[in-house]
């Protein structure tokens, strides 16, 4: 297997490349279950964050990134799109996605508790890796749907063309990968 090197504060990785296609390959880049690169990731993103009365993202990879930064912010709570509706959730929205990574599309699923401790508030979205948008789209949609006001867009990575948005907030950019392991330029 062929390995992408990166340094997140004093934190080196070697992330897998993985294949997407034929053509394409990506980086792994996972927090989930590395409180270290969580906490340094959720620093550094801080210090670039606008103020904000909530964080939301999507379930699954972002959820460490986003506790990490709430919890260093002394934030009471923050919001997760959800992929699956719980039992416990009611009056749910509701968009649905495709993201890189996914074989299919998907849903992502907000609470009408949520939903209403959003409306009229100020939003940052955050997530692991931003690629195609497509995620960061649902997301967006998901605000809109609930009447908050979307005052940034953070990831910890910018992979491929999302590079090259100005509308995102990112700590590092993250190449796409050919077969062999070399980048697409």
């Amino acid at each position: 297997m062929k390995y992408y090197r990166m340094k997140f504060g004093n934190i080196e990785k070697d992330l897998p490349i993985c294949p997407v296609t034929e053509n394409l390959y990506i980086a792994g880049f996972v927090l989930l279950g590395d409180a270290p690169l969580s906490e340094e990731c959720a620093k550094q993103l801080l210090a670039k964050a606008p103020e904000y009365d909530y964080i939301l993202t999507a379930e699954a990879k972002g959820i460490t990134l986003a506790n990490e930064m709430a919890r260093m912010n002394g934030d009471a709570c923050y919001m997760i799109a959800r992929k699956y509706p719980k039992l416990y959730m009611t009056g749910v929205f509701e968009v649905s996605v495709r993201s890189i990574t996914t074989d299919k599309e998907q849903k992502l699923y907000l609470d009408k508790a949520d939903a209403e401790k959003m409306n009229g508030k100020r939003i940052l979205i955050v997530d692991d890796v931003i690629s195609t948008g497509e995620s960061l789209r649902a997301l967006e949609t998901l605000v809109d749907q609930v009447g908050g006001v979307i005052v940034g867009k953070m990831a910890v990575l910018a992979e491929g063309d999302a590079a090259e948005r100005n509308d995102i907030i990112y700590l590092q950019k993250l190449p796409l990968f050919n077969a062999d392991g070399t980048e697409i330029m």
